[in-house]
């Protein structure tokens, strides 16, 4: 049996995963990733593992991607609280350049999102005291890594809260060039 259900998502390559718990009196236990079950969808080792905590409801964190030949999938999930989670096609050539697509996260609904290489990522945290979990198929590299602004006016993202936090960082990065073709994976 799976302990997992894997649904497409408007953009290419995009996943909704859905975590299936075994639960008794005791309390539950949720396999968080199975090559033997995943491996149609994420050939490739985990490099990296990182989870990450934040503590103000309404923050934005993203929207962040790394560039080739570093660019990594991800599988996030939200073990604490509930977040708004945003992927961002960024694939040269691909149908749904710079379309956005959203999911709903939390410790409740107990879905993840696989996000495909080229994609940017980010969330936004509706409630406070959120913590994340990340798999990553790439381990970080700081000369590979890119941001985009996430009130980007050319994404249009209609953030669901009133922003009460976005790191300097992030405010930092830049607009989208209008020039702008994407990523070559």
């Amino acid at each position: 049996m799976s302990r997992f259900q894997v649904k497409d998502l408007p953009l290419g390559g995009l996943k909704l995963v859905q975590f299936q718990p075994s639960e008794d009196p005791r309390g539950s236990l949720t396999r968080m990733f199975c090559s033997a079950n995943l491996r149609p969808f994420w050939p490739e080792p985990i490099r990296q593992i990182n989870q990450t905590t934040t503590r103000l409801g309404g923050t934005i964190r993203g929207l962040h991607f790394q560039r080739p030949p570093h660019a990594e999938k991800k599988l996030v999930s939200c073990l604490r609280g509930e977040v708004w989670d945003v992927a961002v096609d960024l694939r040269a050539g691909s149908p749904t350049f710079l379309q956005w697509h959203a999911e709903c996260l939390s410790a409740v609904n107990r879905r993840g999102m696989m996000i495909p290489e080229g994609f940017a990522h980010g969330f936004q945290t509706l409630t406070p005291d959120v913590e994340m979990l990340y798999f990553h198929s790439a381990a970080y590299c700081p000369d590979a890594e890119g941001g985009i602004r996430p009130l980007d006016p050319r994404l249009g993202i209609p953030w669901p809260r009133v922003i009460s936090s976005i790191s300097e960082r992030d405010k930092a990065h830049a607009l989208l060039d209008p020039g702008f073709a994407g990523m070559r994976l």
